[in-house]
């Protein structure tokens, strides 16, 4: 039987966002790498395969606070938010172990999709916080909210940073949790209450995160799975997530006051 043999992708060190958006191109043949947390393995599997893997160029990689807004580089490292805005320090917490979140970045939280299990565990915090994201691709520079970026899918786009409004709300996260290192999220909902308004998302429902609109008008728990319609994988049952998601939002939102 012939092996066929498959050349390593050029891996390639912009030096500024802009050398980065050139190598970039329209994106069909090119892979960003971050903390290498999920396109190490799908590269060495050979699941992804790309001309280019292009690393962060320098400055993405830092938490500002300027101006009313909170701005997270693509290239912070979830284990730099543990300490930061909730529900977002919560999620990042209990995202994996240590060594996991030492290494992977929000930019990638963001970009990745579910294949058979959901791995965006910091979209439902930033969803609830109203977060916008800057991206950079065909066309230029933009920004959006997250939740069109994720539903999107935007793979021809590379995330510069996540932003959302520095100012005082309550919180809440509740999730189902897996004892075991190197996990991804069953299932989780993260809520935000500022000025009357109230924002509820869930990750682990769908291919990405996704706000609950049901609950957010004012509708009961169950009434998120009115909105979601969870499928079964390599972590869980579609039917074991939805007995458990009603229960997930009457955690967050009692932590809501």
């Amino acid at each position: 039987m012939a092996v066929v043999a498959h050349s390593a992708p050029d891996l390639i060190r912009p030096g500024s966002v802009d050398e980065l958006v050139g190598a970039f191109g329209d994106g069909s043949d090119s892979a960003v790498l971050g903390g290498g947390t999920v396109l190490v393995p799908e590269l060495l599997h050979r699941r992804a395969r790309v001309a280019r893997v292009l690393l962060l160029p320098p400055g993405l990689d830092r938490v500002t606070r300027e101006g009313g807004r909170v701005s997270i580089g693509a290239g912070v490292r979830v284990s730099e938010l543990e300490d930061g805005d909730e529900p977002l320090a919560t999620a990042a917490r209990h995202l994996a172990d240590l060594e996991v979140r030492s290494q992977a970045t929000v930019g990638g939280n963001l970009c990745v999709r579910a294949g058979e299990t959901p791995r965006g565990d910091l979209q439902a915090p930033l969803l609830a916080l109203g977060a916008t994201v800057r991206t950079v691709g065909a066309g230029g520079e933009r920004d959006e909210p997250l939740e069109d970026f994720l539903a999107s899918g935007a793979g021809n786009r590379v995330v510069l940073d996540v932003s959302y409004d520095d100012a005082e709300r309550s919180t809440g996260y509740a999730a189902a949790l897996r004892p075991h290192t190197h996990h991804y999220t069953i299932l989780a909902v993260a809520a935000a209450r500022r000025n009357g308004e109230t924002r509820v998302a869930v990750t682990g429902a769908a291919p990405t995160a996704v706000r609950l609109p049901s609950v957010e008008a004012g509708g009961s728990p169950a009434d998120a799975l009115d909105d979601v319609h969870p499928q079964d994988d390599a972590l869980a049952s579609g039917w074991y997530r939805r007995r458990i998601l009603p229960t997930l939002v009457e955690r967050a939102l009692s932590s809501l006051g």
